[in-house]
């Protein structure tokens, strides 16, 4: 084995919380994996910073499963869940601009003026 392959790896973890981003650089084995690099954060960051068992996680915001070898250097996010769903909710506006642009009448919005 040689001296650059047992060299220890730094990467940022990175957590989306209610309260902003926090982050944080962990330094890991060069095989760690991204659950490893979790563990170590949880402990830097704290228990309530993010759902640590669940939340999804990734590489600069590429989905990865947990059992992911990240690269020195990688920034490893783990993400909350949407409050609501983005699609779902731009229909919902799409159709509310609809309503109300039928509610106006001919005429009656600034083009008809």
């Amino acid at each position: 084995m040689s001296a650059a392959s047992t060299k220890p790896k730094r990467c940022c973890v990175a957590c989306d919380t209610a309260a902003g981003i926090l982050s944080c650089e962990v330094e890991l084995a060069p095989d760690a994996t991204i659950e490893a690099a979790l563990a170590v954060a949880r402990g830097l960051l704290g228990e309530s910073a993010a759902d640590w068992e669940q939340a999804p996680a990734g590489i600069y915001g590429e989905p990865r499963p947990r059992t992911h070898v990240p690269a020195d250097g990688d920034r490893i996010e783990l993400y909350r869940p949407l409050k609501a769903d983005p699609r779902a909710s731009r229909r919902s506006r799409a159709r509310q601009s609809a309503a109300a642009g039928k509610r106006a009448g001919p005429g009656n919005g600034p083009r008809g003026a």
